[in-house]
């Protein structure tokens, strides 16, 4: 029902074909004996009216005489919502003879006829949401600001509980340069789209303790934005890890009651404090939450009415288990659960088991597009290695997927994110939390309108979703690459210097560039090694070089050099708009992978640095055949042999015998190291857990004996992986994988292969806990041995 009632109650009748209501000379009136959050709302309305128009827009408390146009703000939902549908809805709720009320906290009804314009909130939150309705609604422009009537949207939000985390700490890809006003735009701006929550992190979690962008210390900007945070009627949770090791010492628990409530007594809002289980800390359940429930104690004695959440991430089977045999305890000092990335169980799972009088709240990671929760689906290599993985990323479709799968058994969510990389994504979440029927390119347009203006409403909503699009298939083969660059360069001769400097402009333009750049040197490195491959084939140390000065040629290209120095001067802009930093030498990055990427930009798209370490090697050989033999194995390596069957794991064009299902596309180790393996290592298909990977031949021959040739890669971890025929015959037991990646070999018995088909499984540790990564398979030689 707190799902169903405000479908019930959601009406938005926009005509096709709405007249216009000219509130250039509006007037806000605001009751005198408004609440304080009820006055912030005015305020908000008439200021953000002002940035974007120069439009001043009075705030008064009582109608003026005149024929000025109206614009009345009061918590007055019940008059509002019985003018319209009150009664009936009533009727539906008695009929389920449910006990719900009737009207939804945080909803409004907004309502816009010939003459003036009224926003009647449920209560003093639903006054602040409907008017960023009603700013996601204006036509603003210079020296006039409209909307369309007659406009009526009675509504409230699907989910109670829809917010992000703000973490001012230095491994973020731009939060740590923020001032406080600059968090205060932002918090105002994830209002306007619904969001009643935020989350903080503590001066001390898995991170240093100073950054050079820091403009205040992480103690005083936490207590500014938990001040911020209040003055917009939002939640502020705090993501406290607990990292101090044995909690089973007393010492170690006075020590840490000592340090957090040092820190949550100065903070003059917390509703709700979130320990994870692990990433970072790995406590014993059994040890972890006796501790929890004595920072419980130590947390209400400054915040009478805070909560306490958990959740058991980063925990192996075991350590779940025993989780869950706590919760069935069903202690009282606990609030609820959170699932998040490196929860083993997916949150319908966590739901069934874990007590009903504890909710379930979603944590998302929406900032990261691989090595995490949520990768980029069948991601091209060459992004994997320039763009990494942190960088700017909408994802509307891919973020609206995750939302629909995933809430229906939560009370909502904070998102997991490491800087406005994921900008778009946040405001996403917002729009689905509060209607889970929204419209994804409406929702875009909404952003785009109240963000970058009210002219590129539906052209720059339209160019997020391409920029998506950029990322779907092989780049090489991908032209909507250019076309979306096209659009960009059309909007940005078309715009004002205001929207120039505007940070999610520059973001947009950044990757329309970026992602341009990359395909045209993808293409280009393509054929020259093809080009060089060739040359090899003679097999002469004399082709050796020619084919060194062929891969060089990539070096002197001036293929999309225009838009890589556009990308260089876009990271600059963003670093002065909004501190994204995204270099560690220009910019101060704290790691290539914290969304530096410009620094990646010119990282080869080839095999070059694979192939001339080879060349080194081989020309140190004495032996002429041996070096022929070398060459030859280069230029043959994806060649089966007769009768032979080659799969590339990481290249879902051409995994013709991995069976569909678990197994998702991975990229290796970042920071640029993978580079120097050979570029079909770079990626590979992975099982999660102890989920298995599995390929499946047909048409093999009865009489002749096969090996197998594989190579494993991926991250550097201590895991091992088990290979099995036809569930019956062990190839090889539990082993760790080769580093660099290597190839190894291994006997198919033959009775594996006598009926002519055969099922290769490979499996991860068992029980695994951490992130579950491990089982990755880059490359597969199924070999015809004799007949």
């Amino acid at each position: 029902m707190r799902r169903l009632v405000p479908a019930l109650l959601a009406v938005a009748a926009i005509p096709t074909c709405a007249a216009e209501l000219d509130l250039t000379r509006a007037v806000i009136v605001v009751d005198a004996h408004a609440s304080r959050l009820e006055k912030k709302a005015a305020a908000v309305l008439a200021e953000e009216v002002e940035k974007r128009s120069w439009v001043q827009w009075p705030i008064v408390t009582a109608i003026p005489p005149g024929d000025a146009p109206v614009i009345e703000l009061k918590n007055g939902g019940q008059t509002a919502f019985s003018a319209r549908s009150g009664a009936r809805n009533r009727q539906v709720i008695d009929a389920e003879k449910v006990s719900v009320p009737i009207f939804p906290p945080e909803g409004y009804r907004l309502q816009a006829g010939p003459r003036n314009v009224v926003i009647a909130g449920n209560d003093e939150r639903g006054v602040l949401y409907g008017v960023g309705g009603l700013l996601r609604a204006l036509d603003i422009r210079r020296e006039r600001v409209s909307v369309p009537y007659p406009l009526d949207i009675t509504t409230a939000p699907a989910l109670r509980l829809r917010g992000h985390q703000l973490g001012y700490r230095p491994k973020t890809n731009s939060y740590d340069g923020w001032t406080v006003a600059m968090w205060d735009q932002y918090m105002r701006d994830l209002a306007i789209f619904g969001t009643n929550a935020i989350e903080l992190i503590p001066p001390r979690s898995d991170d240093d303790p100073d950054s050079p962008h820091f403009p205040l210390p992480p103690a005083r900007m936490m207590a500014e934005m938990s001040r911020l945070a209040d003055s917009y009627g939002m939640d502020v949770w705090v993501w406290y890890p607990a990292m101090d090791g044995n909690y089973a010492d007393p010492k170690v628990v006075e020590a840490a009651l000592t340090e957090w409530g040092n820190v949550l007594k100065s903070l003059p809002r917390v509703d709700a404090v979130f320990v994870p289980g692990g990433d970072p800390g790995h406590t014993p359940p059994a040890v972890l939450m006796p501790f929890l429930e004595k920072q419980a104690a130590n947390i209400r004695r400054y915040h009478p009415r805070a909560q306490m959440w958990v959740s058991p991430q980063g925990f192996d089977r075991a350590a779940l288990e025993e989780f869950y045999s706590i919760l069935a305890r069903e202690p009282r000092w606990l609030t609820g659960v959170v699932h998040g990335p490196q929860v083993r169980d997916p949150i319908s799972t966590l739901r069934k088991r874990t007590p009903a009088r504890y909710p379930i709240r979603n944590y998302p990671d929406i900032t990261h597009s691989l090595h995490c929760q949520y990768p980029v689906p069948d991601w091209d290599a060459a992004f994997a290695v320039t763009l990494g993985r942190e960088t700017i990323n909408p994802r509307p479709v891919d973020e609206a997927a995750i939302f629909h799968s995933t809430y229906r058994d939560t009370a909502g969510f904070l998102t997991y994110s490491e800087g406005c990389n994921d900008d778009v994504n946040k405001f996403v979440w917002s729009a689905l939390g509060w209607n889970p029927d929204s419209d994804v390119t409406d929702v875009l347009r909404q952003f785009s309108r109240v963000f970058i203006g009210a002219r590129h409403a539906d052209s720059f909503a339209q160019g997020l979703l391409a920029l998506e699009r950029n990322w779907r298939g092989p780049l090489a083969a991908n032209t909507g690459v250019q076309t979306t660059l096209e659009q960009f360069q059309s909007m940005e001769k078309e715009a004002s210097s205001g929207e120039l400097v505007n940070w999610r402009f520059q973001q947009a333009l950044y990757r329309a560039n970026y992602d341009a750049f990359v395909r045209s040197r993808l293409i280009l490195e393509t054929a020259l090694e093809e080009k060089a491959t060739a040359i090899l084939a003679s097999g002469s140390l004399r082709a050796m070089d020619e084919a060194e000065r062929t891969l060089a040629e990539a070096d002197r290209s001036q293929i999309g050099s225009a838009q890589r120095q556009r990308a260089f001067e876009l990271a600059e802009a963003l670093f002065q708009s909004i501190r994204m930093q995204l270099s560690v030498p220009k910019y101060k990055a704290t790691d290539l992978s914290r969304g530096a990427n410009l620094d990646a930009i010119d990282f080869p798209l080839n095999n070059r640095r694979w192939l001339i370490a080879r060349f080194a090697e081989i020309r140190k050989i004495p032996d002429e055949r041996a070096r022929r033999q070398a060459l030859d194995a280069i230029v043959n390596w994806t060649n089966p042999g007769p009768g032979g069957f080659y799969d590339d794991l990481g290249d879902p064009a051409n995994q013709p015998h991995l069976v569909p299902g678990v197994a998702i596309t991975g990229f290796g180790d970042e920071a640029g190291s993978a580079l120097e393996w050979r570029k079909s290592t770079w990626t590979y298909a992975e099982g999660p857990r102890e989920s298995p990977l599995e390929l499946r031949y047909t048409g093999l021959d009865p009489s002749a004996s096969y090996r197998v040739r594989v190579i494993y890669a991926g991250e550097r971890r201590p895991i091992e992986i088990r290979m099995v025929a036809n569930d019956r015959f062990e190839i090889h037991a539990y082993r760790k994988k080769e580093f660099p990646p290597a190839p190894i070999e291994f006997e198919i018995p033959r009775e594996a292969t006598a009926g002519g088909t055969l099922s290769l499984k490979w499996y991860g540790t068992p029980g695994l806990g951490g992130n579950g990564r491990g089982n990755q398979v880059a490359e597969v030689w199924l070999l015809c041995a004799q007949r």
